[in-house]
């Protein structure tokens, strides 16, 4: 018995301070889960049609995460954050794929190392009201189709601190895939204004020795000579129970040698309005996305995509929502606009893919 009451009072001896480390600066876990049943199908266009099929889709914003601050004196607070995706309709979730860094925060901002949203990512998405990875996300036909919403790793970055309203972010990743022909980086930036029932944001961002083609899709690829520069605007204005989004974004290319690549355009625009615990919304994307050519002679048949979502939320309370979204893209016959999450495989050059989906979202 003696030997049982030793051993409890170590543990307890051993533990304690970790617990009265953890009560003086908190450590927070946090999560959502949000999934979706879904109907999508894809037809037109000259590839086979894709036909309606039924999925269970986990929305990629589904999280855990751990984050938390210690207070270092002077006014100066280290922080960290540790997030990873869940994947609840099947078990194949990756690991610490999202937001997470540690990093110094003082009256000069903050400064973080680690893996993280790029400003230009963060100032768009603010705009989307259905989250960018659900079928109505705005990555379908904005952000180059997603090759400027990007979560950089090796990445440093700094926030400032708010004045009145107005408030910058820095980020710079790190040129780790450096060789003797290739030096592929990137940096973002953004400068943002919120205050009250408006705001404005926007943002920067260029990648060197990176590039892809629209055609290609995926991830940019290392390419001595290239580069990709993307410009972003957004703003929001709240009215009563209406709130007005807009977003318009522009993009240059150049693919090395003789590759040229037209720019590329794509606006958003939506509405949200609120009764209270419903939410009723309706979202617009249009893309004119630039044909990569030998030459610079004008290519007719250019893609253009446009891609039309409207939803239904119901808050049952501040953190569970029964949430719906209908989205149709429209793509001419050399687009490949995709859904914004869980894109459909095999998608053809001027196919439209439809897709209704119902779920529940819940965060703790």
């Amino acid at each position: 018995m003696n030997k049982k009451l030793i051993a409890l009072a170590v543990a307890a001896a051993t533990v304690a301070p970790v617990a009265f480390a953890q009560t003086a600066n908190p450590v927070t876990l946090y999560g959502r889960m949000w999934v979706m049943a879904e109907n999508v199908k894809a037809d037109g266009g000259t590839a086979a049609a894709i036909g309606s099929r039924n999925r269970v889709s986990n929305v990629g914003s589904s999280l855990v995460g751990i984050r938390g601050t210690e207070d270092l004196g002077g006014g100066l607070k280290a922080f960290f954050q540790w997030e990873t995706e869940v994947r609840q309709d099947q078990n194949d979730s990756p690991f610490s794929n999202r937001n997470s860094g540690v990093g110094l925060q003082g009256n000069f901002g903050s400064v973080l190392i680690g893996r993280w949203d790029t400003p230009m990512k963060l100032s768009a998405i603010q705009y989307d009201f259905f989250g960018t990875t659900t079928l109505a996300g705005y990555a379908s036909a904005m952000a180059d189709r997603g090759n400027f919403d990007r979560r950089e790793q090796n990445v440093i970055q700094y926030w400032s601190p708010n004045w009145s309203g107005v408030s910058g972010r820095l980020s710079y990743s790190a040129n780790e895939g450096k060789t003797a022909t290739v030096n592929p980086k990137v940096v973002s930036g953004s400068l943002s204004y919120a205050k009250g029932p408006v705001s404005v944001s926007y943002a920067y961002e260029k990648h060197t020795d990176l590039f892809r083609t629209y055609a290609t899709g995926g991830a940019a690829t290392a390419l001595s000579g290239a580069w990709e520069k993307g410009q972003s605007l957004g703003g929001s204005v709240t009215f009563g129970p209406v709130r007005l989004n807009v977003l318009t974004q522009r993009f240059k290319k150049f693919g090395g040698g003789t590759t040229v690549t037209s720019d590329q355009r794509a606006n958003m625009i939506g509405l949200v309005y609120t009764m209270g615990k419903h939410q009723f919304a309706y979202q617009n994307q249009r893309a004119k996305d630039g044909a990569t050519r030998a030459t610079a002679a004008t290519v007719s048949n250019e893609p253009n995509s446009t891609v039309n979502s409207v939803g239904w939320y119901y808050n049952f309370t501040r953190r569970t929502t029964l949430t719906t979204v209908y989205t149709q893209v429209k793509n001419n016959q050399a687009g490949l606009a995709n859904f914004g999450g869980n894109a459909l495989a095999g998608l053809g050059a001027g196919q439209d893919p439809r897709g209704f989906g119902v779920g529940i979202r819940h965060t703790f």
